[in-house]
């Protein structure tokens, strides 16, 4: 899906029409914008990310001063930059945009905090400043401009950067602890071997992954996605990066790297990568540890079981055993009573 916005036929000043156009069809939808595109309700994370973010993530604390710079505007059609910022609950919403050629900043976009955001730039770069953080900052920043449509320059859409999240916490910046190990995997027809790169323990929790070869007394080269296939798995505490590897580049010695935002952490080792045939017995030792696994955990289960029945019948016990005592002494009191009146 792309954002189109008309212009007129000096092709300088933009009307005040927004095209939505689909790929897959030729037809358009025509709405007003709103607020100068200061609340966008139609998804932009379909557009491909062409603007360059350097910072895929800032951390701060409540109070400090805060830059998110956008740079490679050659791309952009015309000299005006928007800003945008996208919480995890919420849609995108304008908060300025800035003239790259005089510096001139457009607040007009009815964010509810426009007050606390400004900018700077020249025609390569330019920045979002917040001057003192808040907690409800914390949110992801995409840069905007508009891009004409290859050969039909009467219509633009938006390109964006990759984003930058912003989190405004006391927790310091923790570097990841990075190790990589041979993934165990079905043996394919082709051959295929995987190797597994793990992050965790790092705050902020995002990270990005690079994959490099070598050969013996071989310079080093980046892994490119024809050379091997990559995933990525996230969950909470840690992130993984899968690399899926022909055996015709099983000569290499795989390294992994980590982006974060302390800085580039590698991984201690280096990785050869497993023979095929060596694939099945990890494999089957894997199916045995599961069994163990499943054996060990039915017997706690069995011996949690009879555990409980033994404290039920010991409650059992006591509870009767009470009784019989109170029914002693209930007996006792009346015969003594009688003893007493004779």
């Amino acid at each position: 899906m792309h954002w189109k916005q008309k212009l007129n036929g000096n092709h300088s000043t933009a009307s005040s029409e927004l095209s939505i156009t689909t790929s897959s069809s030729s037809s358009s939808l025509i709405c007003p914008p709103q607020g100068l595109m200061g609340d966008l309700r139609t998804p932009l994370v379909t557009m491909a990310a062409e603007l360059i973010q350097d910072d895929f993530t800032v951390t701060r604390r409540v109070g400090e001063t805060v830059s998110i710079s956008c740079r490679g505007l050659d791309l952009c059609y015309i000299d005006y930059v928007r800003w945008f910022q996208k919480k995890d609950t919420e849609t995108f919403r304008g908060i300025l945009g800035i003239n790259r050629n005089n510096g001139e900043v457009d607040s007009n976009y009815n964010h509810p905090q426009k007050d606390d955001f400004s900018a700077v730039g020249n025609r390569s770069r330019v920045e979002l400043k917040i001057q003192k953080a808040k907690l409800l900052h914390s949110a992801s920043y995409y840069c905007a401009c508009l891009k004409p449509v290859p050969h039909r320059r009467t219509r633009l859409y938006f390109i964006f950067g990759s984003g930058t999240k912003l989190f405004v916490t006391d927790e310091q910046v923790v570097k990841p602890v990075v190790s990589v190990y041979p993934a165990a995997s079905s043996a394919h027809p082709g051959g295929q071997s995987s190797l597994l790169c793990l992050a965790s323990d790092m705050f902020p929790p995002l990270v990005k992954f690079s994959w490099e070869r070598q050969k013996e007394n071989g310079a080093v080269e980046k892994v490119t996605a024809d050379q091997g296939e990559q995933l990525e798995l996230r969950e909470s505490g840690h992130t993984a990066s899968i690399l899926r590897i022909n055996q015709e580049n099983s000569t290499y010695k795989y390294l992994c790297s980590v982006e974060h935002e302390s800085g580039t952490v590698k991984a201690q080792t280096e990785q050869e990568v497993p023979a095929a045939a060596a694939s099945c017995p990890p494999e089957r030792d894997l199916l045995a540890l599961h069994r163990a696994q499943l054996i060990f955990q039915a017997e706690c289960r069995v011996k949690l079981l009879v555990l409980l029945y033994t404290l039920l019948i010991v409650k059992s016990l006591v509870y009767c055993y009470s009784l019989y005592v109170m029914m002693i002494f209930r007996n006792m009191g009346p015969s003594t009573n009688g003893t007493l009146a004779d």
